[in-house]
């Protein structure tokens, strides 16, 4: 009787649990429907920007003032701007993240920093003694550029500043709802490619270009660590949505198999039942007949 009630006990406890992730699968849906949404109405600018940058980087009065944030050196040490997610139950989306850029970062063999967006990530390198230089964390689901800044002033000024020679950039790149892909990019310095559009003579800039030059590379390293935190919201919701889905499917698979325990251990006991009823009359019948 006590082993009945333990395995009805449990499968009631599964059966909450089921709800639970099945709840969590709903909200990480709606959420990676907005996230995803986000990240397609951004790449269009993002692809833009890389335009306009092209045409400023190659432009006849660039080439012989070459600007900081496009300035190639030998690479002696490198900063890791890592993207993971301030929390958990999204399946590998942040153990493959981290392992990978410690992958690369391992391959590079070279001195390395860390800037952590995120407090998995920074939780990890914190407790496995990594170097990190600066922590953000709390982004939430629609981080603008006003919180995007400060990270992209920290790795612009460690690279100006020659503390570094290279920085790049690791995020989970959505592909859709079922493939994520961890992703390294350089960040600095700027590798504009070359215009495939043959540049014009005829534009005018105000105020100047240097100026314009300026102001669009630093928006360009905010807008590339945006566009990746943006893709590793997305590709967050994303993982969290089919690892709650996972969740339920194995819950309610679990609680088949708890039923059936449960319907073999009931049947066990009323057989057990009925057999020391029957034994009883039994014994019973024979103590009449031997009076």
């Amino acid at each position: 009787m006590a082993r009945d009630r333990e395995i009805k006990r449990r499968i009631r406890s599964v059966k909450n649990i089921a709800q639970v992730t099945k709840a969590m699968e709903a909200v990480s849906a709606s959420k990676m429907r907005r996230a995803q949404q986000q990240v397609l109405a951004t790449r269009p600018y993002a692809q833009k920007a890389q335009e306009v940058l092209n045409f400023l980087a190659y432009a006849p009065f660039n080439r012989n003032r070459m600007h900081p944030l496009l300035e190639e050196r030998p690479i002696e040490r490198v900063l890791m701007v890592l993207i993971t997610a301030d929390r958990g139950l999204a399946g590998g989306f942040n153990s493959h993240m981290i392992r990978t850029a410690i992958h690369f970062a391992e391959e590079l063999n070279k001195p390395t920093t860390w800037i952590t967006v995120g407090r998995k990530g920074r939780d990890y390198m914190a407790r496995y003694g990594y170097n990190i230089v600066a922590e953000f964390t709390k982004l939430g689901d629609r981080p603008t550029s006003v919180d995007i800044a400060p990270i992209a002033r920290v790795a612009a000024e460690e690279f100006v500043g020659k503390r570094v020679d290279a920085v790049y950039l690791c995020y989970t790149d959505f592909v859709n709802v079922l493939r994520q892909v961890p992703t390294v990019k350089q960040l600095l310095p700027i590798e504009p490619i070359k215009p495939t559009v043959k540049w014009s003579p005829d534009y005018i800039f105000e105020p100047d270009p240097e100026t314009i030059l300026n102001l669009i590379l630093y928006r360009f390293v905010e807008l590339q660590i945006l566009q990746g935190i943006y893709e590793s919201i997305a590709s967050e919701h994303a993982a969290r949505m089919v690892a709650m889905r996972n969740a339920t499917e194995a819950a309610l698979e679990l609680v088949d198999v708890l039923t059936l325990s449960y319907n073999k251990a009931r049947q066990e006991r009323i057989t057990k039942e009925i057999m020391d009823i029957a034994g009883g009359a039994e014994a019973l019948r024979q103590a009449q007949e031997e009076a």
